[in-house]
Formats: structure tokens, C-alpha cells, sequence
């Protein structure tokens, strides 16, 4: 089996650049396979390949190469220090001395034409040297495009707006990579969350080692105010953890033996001792970063509309510019001169630059956001696709719901009281797995003190159990399993059926002679639920449905106060497939938003599967589309939101691309193209799409 070997970049600046740079590591004769996420920075290389030659396929662009386990220097240089870009600076300044010397002693002096060659000289070296390359071996980018211009440029005497283009389209380059690396550092910042060292128990003492040589099972050492190292189990101390890194929610959880905590994640208070469960490639904020580069690299329905017509807009403007060039002088005795330059100037402005960069910059930055703000989308496919979404189906127990039911009423019944009510209730159900049962100790627990103790537990499959109390054969369990004792009267009947109404399960305590009373217990509403609900109508969402197992009664009492449109009750998994499938038909779009563990099918065939409380989910983060890292059903509008906005950047910015550029070939017409006009506008588009992509870093939770 062939080696395979995945490293980081730094310094890939552009797309065409990446498609070089991947053609370049493709022709080494020891490498087999390569595949470039331009998004993320990442190299993956199937055969043999050192850093040493990679690093000179990408030479042309200063690409530095590091394994994957190493963490690139985190460079925080301001634009204007950054070494590569001083000769843009110098050239902007023979740029001016040019333009003085103009004035003084006219366009065709050679002092003035010397200014403007040393600034083009200066700022288009690297420029000429990979668009002469790449005019003999016939590529054709916008390098080679920049390349002719500027030569023909030249040729026909036009010095001063040759060295213009030179340092606008350098600035152009320039600004494009600072770009990328601020939508790309919402990833390098993840990468930085987790430290690269911890102290770990050796021979009854704690040792800082690298976390690449710690182990499961080890005990490591987390002092007040450290981040955490590694995943593990609390054994202990006790403290309060900040997930904001994993979940998005800076309300510290408090964290005591037993319970689970997140490399990357901060202790604030206490000293705590955790035993890793997971190896450092294996940790919850590890799996996010991959996920999320992985991501980055998924081409969108858009992106790859953008790559399959660029591949024919390139040569397409090549034969536009020749066409503009000669038709005029040939058919119509127009001017050489005049007609080349206006050729020259369509070369320029149809550089494909900023329609290239209008999909990845805005697909990279919205799934950086999102990362940083505990939800993680798993491709531009599935952002794309949430912006479509008609239908929003939510699993009811553990989304709209706590998933944990508490006791809301305790009626005793023929002269018993509550204590006796709830205390034989719990001596029953103490053998119980089931989560009504579990409800009824925990209410026990609080409002009772005496101890009962039950024999002879039996359950009844699907309605309740029995069991013996000082002699006497009690039944516990739903309605259904009393509807022949005598005591059950047509008063009582509505008691319950109004309970039940009001969204509550019912359960009955009864023996052969009377009904001891009836327990309602209630799955309890998250707070944030119905505004959640609210907040997807108000954005968009045609349609809310609710899919839950509770019968019809309780089912529609927790829809109908939360604001859901369509309530779907007593169903089964396989029942709960069937109306997602429905719902596709009618809509198309259909989101199923679960625990990712549960209705497994159903949040497979919903066009999205978005899990709830993907943090330490390994279930979850692999299988969902979408995945809200904390149980914080809040997320989900912001995802929506995010993802339209996102889709409607990339729609803004295509046109935008076009439609600057549609208006300066249309100044061809009249001849009114110059290549200061021409540079501008292809320069301006860029900048332009860049900046609206940007926007989506500032993307925050609905109000």
C-alpha cells in the first residue's frame, strides 16, 4: 500500500498558484497522488515526497511546507511589513518619480521612461518569470494574461500605464493572499487552542511531556487558569471548565469527578486531575479541525459552476482580446495602435481573478465562523443546500425538550396522601430502567423521607409494573392498564385525559381494592425553544414539524406551545423516515435536526441531518451534515441565517465579478478602454468580492 503523507502550508496565496503548486508536486516522479485543499492550507500526498522538494514546486510562490503534526509559525506581520511586499512599495515609488519626471521633462524622456521601467522591473519580476514559463508551455492564467499585457504594453510605447498595471495587479495579489489568510485564521486559531505540552503523572510524580507521547490511561495534572491538553474523565478535584472552544458557549460548566472535559477547553478555578481517553489525533477539537479543512475543501454547487465556466471564460477572452485587437485595423483601416491597445486592455480586464475568488474566500470564512462559534458544517454542499431549506423537522425529546421528564403533579386519591403516593410509586419503579421511573425517584428523593420497600417485581412489557408491599400486590403504569378497575371512574377519566392534554404522561398507582392516585410526568421545554421557532419562520422556514413518540394528546400540547406548524405523534423510527420522505416530495428541502444518535435513517434522508450536542459525540460529528457542538438549540437560526447569507454573498459577488467587468469591455465599443480603466476594474471586482466575503466573519447569533 502507497504512503501517504499530509502536510501545512504557508504562503498559498491564490487559486491559480494552488493549481500550479499541485501540478508541480504531481510531476515528481516519487509521488503518485495529490490532493490540495486550497481552503484549509493542506497537502496530501500519496508516495514519496520530501519538505524539501515540495517547498521547490512551490517555489514560484514562497510556499513553506510543514508536517501536519507541527504548528506553522503564527505570523502576525502588518501588510505593509511583510518582506514579499516591499517591491510593491519601491514600485509605487518609481511609480511617482516617473510621473514627476513627466511633467518636468515629458512623456519620452528617458529618465521619465527609465522610472516606470525599474518600477515595473521591480514589482513584476516574480509576475514575468511565471508568465513567460508559462507562455511556453501554452497555460494560460491570469499571470500569463497580466504577462502579454504588459509586454504588448511596452512594445507600443505605453510605459507609464504598463508600470501601473504592474503595481496594481501586484497589489491586487497581495491583498487576495492577507485575505485568505484572515478567512483561513478562524482554523489556525483551533489549531493554537490545545497546548502542545502537558503534565502528566510518571513514577508518582507530574512531568511536562509533549502530548504526542501521552497515552490513554495516563493521569494528567490541570492547574487553575490552564487549558486542558487532552480529552479525558475527571478522577479528581472539581472546577469550572470554559468550553466556549468546543461549544460556542462561554458559561463556564462545572466539572467533578466523573465527568467528561475537552482538550482546547479552559479550567478557571480548581486543580483537577483527568485520566485521557483519547490519543492527541483522536481528541474532539482534533476531529473538528479535520472536519472542518475537509470542509473547506468540498467544492459547493457554486464553486463548481465558477471552476467549469472559468476553464472556457480564460480562452474565450484571450480570442475576444485577439478579435478586438485585429478586426478593426483589418476590415475597417482603424489604427494598429490604437486597436492593440484596446486589445491589450481586454486581456487585463478579463482576468478571471475575482470570479475565481468568489466562491472559496466566502464558503471558507462562513465555515471558519461557524467553527468558532460551536457549530460545525461538514462542506460547502451542505451550506448551500441549509440556505434552500422549506422544512425544519425537530426530533422532539432532547431537541425541543430537555430529554430528561420530571414530576409536575402528585394527586393522591381515596384519603392517601402525597408522601404515601410517591414513596410506594418510587419503592415500585427503583427497578425500572425506564425514564418515567427514573423521574419518580428523583421526586422521591426530594419530597419524601420514608422507606418503602417492594418485592416481587414484575414488569409489564409496554404499560407498566407490579410488585408486593407489605403484603399487598400493587400496579403501576399508564391509563390503559387499568381501564377495568372499578375505581377508575368517568371523573377521573377526564382528570387524566386533561393532564395528558396539557402535555403531561400520566401514570396511575393502584391495587386490587382502590387507586392509590396518578403522577404527571412532563418531559420539560427548552426556555430558548419557541423563540427558536419563531426566529426560523421569521427567516424563512416555511414549515416546522415535530416528530415525537408521546401520544396524540401530550404530543400536541408541547407543539402547540412551542409554535410548531405540524405536530406528528405516536411514531416509531421507521414512521418517522416515512414523513421525512414525505416531506421531500412536497418541499424538496428538509432539514432533521436530532442527537445525532437516534432516527439515525430519518437525519440520513433529510436533504440536512443536524445533530444537537455534537462535543464528545463521535457518532454524531461523523455522521451528521451539520453538527451544534453544545446542547444549545439557539444555534440553529444562526446556522440558517449564516448559510443565506453565505449563498447570497456568493450570488452578489458572481455578479459582481460579471458586472463590473461587462461594463468596461463594453467601453471597447467606443474605444474608451484603457488599461488604467481595465486594471481598476479587474483590481476593484477582486477587492470588492473579497470584502463581501469577509463580511461573514462578523455573522452572529439572531436576536
Amino acid at each position: 500500500m502507497s504512503e501517504e503523507s499530509t502536510y501545512r502550508l504557508q504562503g498559498l496565496s491564490c487559486t491559480n498558484c494552488a493549481a500550479k503548486f499541485e501540478k508541480n508536486v504531481q510531476q515528481i516522479s516519487t509521488v503518485e497522488g495529490v490532493d490540495l485543499n486550497f481552503g484549509a492550507s493542506k497537502l496530501k500526498v500519496t508516495g514519496q515526497a520530501t519538505v524539501e522538494q515540495l517547498e521547490e514546486a512551490g517555489a514560484f510562490d514562497g510556499i513553506k511546507v510543514y508536517q501536519e503534526s507541527e504548528r506553522p509559525p503564527n505570523e502576525h506581520t502588518p501588510f505593509w511589513k511583510k518582506r514579499e511586499n516591499i517591491p510593491i512599495f519601491l514600485s509605487l515609488l518609481f511609480i511617482i518619480i516617473g510621473s514627476t519626471l513627466h511633467f518636468q521633462f515629458g512623456e519620452t524622456h528617458y529618465v521619465t521612461i527609465a522610472s516606470f521601467v525599474i518600477a515595473i522591473i521591480v514589482g513584476g519580476t516574480v509576475l514575468f518569470k511565471e508568465g513567460v514559463r508559462n507562455l511556453l508551455h501554452l497555460e494560460f492564467d491570469m499571470k500569463t494574461l497580466m504577462t502579454i499585457a504588459i509586454i504588448g504594453a511596452v512594445l507600443i510605447g505605453e510605459w507609464a500605464e504598463g508600470a501601473v498595471v504592474v503595481f496594481l495587479f501586484a497589489l491586487s495579489e497581495a491583498l487576495e493572499d492577507y485575505s485568505m489568510d484572515k478567512a483561513r485564521q478562524s482554523i489556525s486559531s483551533l489549531m493554537t487552542l490545545a497546548p502542545s505540552e502537558a503534565f502528566i503523572k510518571r513514577d508518582n510524580a507530574f512531568i511536562s511531556i509533549p502530548i504526542e507521547d501521552i497515552v490513554i490511561g495516563d493521569i494528567m495534572l490541570v492547574k487553575p487558569g490552564n487549558k486542558i491538553a487532552m480529552d479525558g474523565k475527571v478522577i479528581s478535584g472539581a472546577s469550572s471548565i470554559n468550553q466556549s472552544s468546543i461549544t460556542g458557549e462561554s458559561i463556564p460548566l462545572y466539572k467533578t469527578r466523573g465527568d467528561e472535559v475537552f482538550a482546547g477547553t479552559l479550567n478557571m478555578e480548581g486543580s483537577l486531575e483527568v485520566r485521557v481517553t483519547k490519543r492527541a489525533e483522536d481528541t474532539t477539537i482534533a476531529k473538528i479541525i479535520h472536519l472542518v479543512e475537509d470542509a473547506q475543501a468540498e467544492k459547493a454547487p457554486s464553486q463548481k459552476f465558477v471552476d467549469r465556466f472559468a476553464k472556457y471564460y480564460t480562452p474565450a477572452i484571450m480570442l475576444i482580446a485577439l478579435l478586438v485587437a485585429v478586426a478593426p485595423p483589418i476590415f475597417f483601416g482603424a489604427a494598429w495602435s490604437t486597436w492593440v491597445y484596446q486589445g491589450l486592455a481586454v486581456l487585463v480586464v478579463g482576468c478571471p481573478c475575482a470570479l475565481v475568488i468568489s466562491t472559496p474566500v466566502a464558503i471558507v470564512t462562513a465555515i471558519g465562523n461557524a467553527a468558532r462559534n460551536g457549530v460545525l458544517i461538514k462542506g460547502g454542499v451542505h451550506l448551500e443546500e441549509a440556505a434552500h431549506l422549506q422544512v425544519m423537522a425537530f426530533d422532539k425529546t432532547g431537541t425541543l425538550t430537555k430529554g430528561t421528564p420530571e414530576v409536575t403533579t402528585i394527586m393522591p386519591l381515596a384519603g392517601n396522601t402525597e408522601e404515601k403516593l410517591i414513596s410506594y410509586a418510587a419503592a415500585i419503579e427503583q427497578f425500572s430502567q425506564h425514564p418515567l421511573a427514573s423521574a419518580i425517584t428523583k421526586a422521591y428523593k426530594k419530597r419524601a423521607s420514608k422507606k418503602i420497600t417492594a418485592e416481587n417485581f414484575k414488569s409489564i412489557t409496554g404499560k407498566g409494573a407490579t410488585a408486593t408491599i407489605d403484603g399487598i400486590e400493587f400496579k403501576i403504569g399508564s391509563p390503559s392498564l387499568f381501564e377495568d378497575h372499578p375505581a377508575l371512574t368517568v371523573d377521573l377519566s377526564e382528570q387524566i385525559k386533561q393532564l395528558q392534554t396539557d402535555g403531561n404522561t400520566v401514570v396511575l398507582l393502584a391495587n386490587n381494592e382502590e387507586i392509590v392516585g396518578y403522577i404527571g410526568i412532563a418531559d420539560q421545554i427548552r426556555v430558548e425553544s419557541q423563540q427558536v421557532v419563531e426566529q426560523l419562520h421569521r427567516i424563512g422556514v416555511k414549515q416546522s414539524v415535530m416528530l415525537t413518540g408521546d401520544n396524540q394528546a401530550t404530543g400536541e400540547a408541547i407543539g402547540r406551545s412551542i409554535g410548531i406548524t405540524d405536530i406528528n405523534t405516536n411514531l416509531m423510527p421507521e414512521d418517522k423516515l416515512t414523513v421525512i420522505r414525505d416531506l421531500k416530495q412536497r418541499y424538496k428541502s428538509v432539514a432533521m435536526i436530532g442527537d445525532g444518535v437516534n432516527d439515525a435513517p430519518a437525519l440520513t434522508t433529510a436533504s440536512i441531518g443536524i445533530a444537537m450536542g455534537g462535543a464528545g459525540t463521535d457518532t454524531a460529528l461523523e455522521t451528521a451534515d451539520i453538527a451544534l457542538m453544545g446542547d444549545d438549540l439557539d444555534k440553529l437560526p444562526y446556522t440558517i441565517d449564516l448559510s443565506r447569507k453565505t449563498l447570497r454573498i456568493i450570488k452578489q459577488n458572481i455578479g459582481l465579478a460579471f458586472g463590473l467587468k461587462l461594463v468596461a469591455l463594453l467601453l471597447t465599443i467606443p474605444g474608451w478602454l484603457t488599461l488604467w480603466i481595465a486594471i481598476v476594474a479587474d483590481m476593484g471586482a477582486t477587492l470588492i468580492v473579497i470584502l463581501n466575503s469577509l463580511r461573514l466573519i462578523q455573522s452572529r447569533y439572531l436576536k
